[in-house]
């Protein structure tokens, strides 16, 4: 059980344990691992914005929209860059689309900059490890914060030409352990930096600097990271797990990831993050006829 029965954004509250909350990502990239990157155009903010309401449309509770892809073997970009692509986005998404905004970053200064255009949520995929101002953004702003787990380094990356990146060779002393261990340490640093319990959502870290084995085992047993006692966001859309297990590439995972979703649910999941918002809509409310009775 969490710690606090919900989480207020606005004008939408979000009730723990009461129906799955469902993410729907908008990559304002040009190199998303899911080929779903939408600066592959002049007006990527008319297509960013397009995709959010078709999003909203589908029953997405909540936009995640990022600026920097997080793909095995991905570069950085600079601040400046991810400012470019993200910001105009948030803008036009906060003035048509009425579901909370989140930003994926793990800089203070993006974070910051995007919640002042419209976003109420900070989704950092490295739990604070980045950048020691991104707690005090989140405190000073009152934003939810969605600490990452993420051991993501570019020596373990590895590519396919078919399947895309994933990572191989990451040891644990214990999976599911360490796992709780290293958020619990995100979460430690929060509460130092003034944010609120209430406003903190643990995430995993699927596919996050963690081989195909290991992530089968983190969905499997992602209920005993229930014991934290916080809302548990999970991110296996398309992911590289899937793709190795079917051998199949990004846009073919679609049923792959149906079957994780529903499994994360059934392991207490709060919230999916994933690409095909209707379908994965579908799956969430049947998943949740059957486990939330």
């Amino acid at each position: 059980m969490t710690r606090f029965p919900s989480l207020t954004l606005g004008p939408a509250t979000f009730e723990w344990g009461k129906r799955t909350v469902i993410m729907g990502i908008v990559n304002v990239t040009p190199d998303s691992f899911s080929g779903d990157g939408l600066m592959k155009g002049e007006d990527w903010v008319a297509a960013a914005t397009a995709q959010a309401e078709a999003h909203a449309a589908a029953r997405a509770d909540i936009v995640d929209v990022g600026g920097e892809s997080t793909r095995p073997g991905s570069q950085p970009i600079s601040i400046e860059e991810e400012l470019r692509r993200v910001i105009p986005v948030i803008k036009a998404i906060a003035a048509k689309v009425n579901v909370p905004i989140s930003i994926d970053t793990y800089k203070a200064e993006m974070a910051r900059r995007a919640i002042e255009a419209g976003a109420t949520i900070i989704n950092d995929v490295w739990g604070l490890r980045m950048d020691d101002d991104m707690g005090r953004v989140a405190a000073d702003t009152g934003a939810a914060l969605i600490l990452m787990h993420n051991r993501s380094q570019p020596k373990n990356a590895a590519q396919s030409a078919q399947l895309g990146g994933r990572y191989v060779g990451v040891q644990y002393d214990e999976l599911l352990g360490d796992i709780e261990r290293e958020l619990n340490e995100s979460i430690e640093m929060a509460l130092r930096a003034g944010v609120k319990e209430e406003r903190l959502i643990v995430d995993p870290g699927i596919g996050f600097g963690k081989t195909v084995e290991q992530n089968l085992e983190l969905v499997d047993r992602l209920g005993e990271l229930k014991e934290l006692g916080y809302p548990i966001l999970v991110g296996p859309s398309r992911k590289s797990f899937v793709g190795y297990t079917l051998n199949l590439p990004p846009d073919q995972r679609v049923e792959g990831t149906a079957a994780a979703v529903t499994l994360c649910i059934d392991h207490g999941a709060d919230i999916v993050r994933v690409h095909d918002v209707a379908q994965m809509v579908r799956v969430a409310r049947i998943a949740d006829a059957i486990v939330r009775r």
